[in-house]
């Protein structure tokens, strides 16, 4: 049986995008389910898109995101992760499209721009720009004369005109499409650089890739592929075409979003091991009801003929609860850690941190929220009394303003400010009041906060202001109820 290899290819054009990493993780999770072996392979040949720094975002997302090559400088043995334009300058590329010169397979082609511009065919009811073979009736003698002059010149793939050509994919099935609309695309270009398409196939096969993975824009380019494959008598690999990612308008997600990146998810608070989990689901859909997985479960899990044909959408609502599920399960000391610079962006009178982080832990579903949830342990917020209206409470602002007024000299009265003992208080007031504890509970929680809702309940809020803040509060809202 044949060793499963895929490969993420990926281009250093900046910040890695969602449906980029999702590409990464599905050939990730296809290699490792079945025990093979995944590649990384950094496709830097067109040099007019390559950004400064994006190869190392390449290599800090995967390793954040625990997608880690089996071939690479630190790995024993081997030679990767692969940089084609280190391949290029070794020739390969060059050397193989030579073959396909000599097979008639592909030609040289020394047209100049202005040519090429004046080029247009009318396909499938759309003008579209379409090389039309000239340099291939060059004879063999005109080609080395200008070859040997030092002409520009590119390499051109020889497709035929006439039929159609007919391929398979795993997720979408046979795709047959006319000859017609292949063009005879660049294999190598004037600046010797192989284009993505050709470097594509050359390396996959000398890889030993069986499973190529990539995003279903790449559907209209397969048949060329294939004619590559054929044109050397290479082994087809299987296709995995994952669909379309939209934002909740059925719009291609796009860079403008504010969430289409990996990193741009990070600065909003996202956890790595949520994002993973929620890139998992646009497209694939586990046995089960369960949507919450963990990169070891996902490789146990993942089925690619699960893949879906329909775009996936980028429910970022979801992503926001399933990021607040990862946080509820978090160890508390690893919580704290990283909700510290949070609470400290809110809080500067020396509460305790530590506690309101275990407030916070299971009300939050990015670490950007805290500090608003907290803010009030720094300063009680100006608010309107008809906060302390409660239809379920039954309490009005009349009730309210009697329950506090009462309160007050009981709790002037209290020393022990802990939470149990302020509890028990509170409890002992309702018991001689004869009411039910949110009638009292939630006036006092309204005044301490000056919140509608919050982190916690009355009394642990008190613990943490201690006795002179929180009578100065629930004076306060004496004040305010009383007009």
């Amino acid at each position: 049986m044949v060793k499963i290899r895929t490969r993420f290819a990926p281009s250093p054009t900046g910040r890695m995008h969602v449906g980029n990493l999702r590409t990464a993780l599905y050939a990730y999770l296809i290699a490792k389910h079945e025990g093979g072996d995944y590649i990384l392979r950094i496709e830097d040949t067109d040099q007019e898109r390559y950004v400064e720094g994006a190869v190392d975002i390449i290599y800090r997302t995967l390793e954040k995101t625990g997608l880690i090559h089996d071939e690479g400088p630190d790995k024993p043995g081997d030679v990767g992760p692969y940089v084609q334009s280190e391949r290029q300058r070794a020739g390969i590329y060059l050397e193989y499209a030579k073959q396909l010169v000599e097979k008639g397979e592909a030609y040289y082609c020394f047209c100049d721009k202005e040519r090429l511009a004046t080029l247009t065919r009318v396909v499938a009811g759309k003008e579209i720009n379409v090389y039309d073979k000239h340099c291939l009736h060059l004879s063999r003698e005109e080609v080395e004369a200008k070859l040997a002059a030092g002409m520009p010149y590119v390499i051109r793939q020889n497709n035929p005109m006439e039929g159609t050509t007919t391929f398979h994919d795993e997720i979408y099935g046979d795709i047959t499409v006319d000859n017609a609309e292949l063009d005879d695309m660049i294999l190598i270009k004037s600046d010797g650089f192989p284009t993505y398409n050709f470097a594509n196939v050359v390396d996959d096969h000398l890889m030993g890739i069986t499973h190529v993975v990539r995003g279903n824009e790449y559907l209209s380019s397969s048949p060329k592929y294939n004619r590559l494959y054929e044109a050397f008598g290479w082994e087809v690999p299987v296709y995995v075409h994952c669909p379309l990612i939209t934002d909740e308008n059925h719009q291609k997600l796009a860079k403008r979003s504010g969430h289409s990146s990996f990193e741009d998810l990070q600065e909003q608070g996202f956890l790595t091991e949520a994002i993973v989990n929620f890139v998992a689901l646009l497209g694939w859909s586990p046995e089960g009801d369960g949507e919450i997985f963990s990169l070891e479960e996902l490789v146990k899990a993942f089925d690619y003929r699960r893949m879906s044909k329909s775009p996936a959408v980028f429910d970022y609502t979801k992503l926001k609860w399933m990021n607040g599920e990862y946080i509820k399960a978090m160890d508390p000391d690893r919580f704290y850690e990283m909700a510290e610079p949070y609470l400290k962006r809110a809080l500067t009178k020396g509460q305790d941190l530590k506690k309101i982080a275990g407030m916070v832990q299971t009300r939050i579903e990015v670490f950007p929220d805290i500090p608003e949830m907290v803010d009030f342990f720094e300063t009680l917020p100006e608010y309107d009394p008809s906060m302390y209206v409660h239809k379920k409470m039954k309490t009005t602002q009349e009730s309210a303003r009697e329950v506090l007024t009462e309160l007050l000299p009981v709790l002037e009265a209290q020393e022990d400010y802990s939470n149990d003992a302020l509890y028990a208080a509170l409890l002992s007031y309702v018991a001689q009041k004869g009411c039910k504890n949110g009638y009292v509970l939630w006036p006092v929680r309204t005044a301490v906060s000056g919140k509608q809702t919050t982190p916690t309940g009355a009394t642990e809020i008190m613990e943490i202001l201690g006795k002179e803040e929180s009578l100065a509060r629930i004076r306060k809202g004496i004040a305010l109820l009383q007009g």
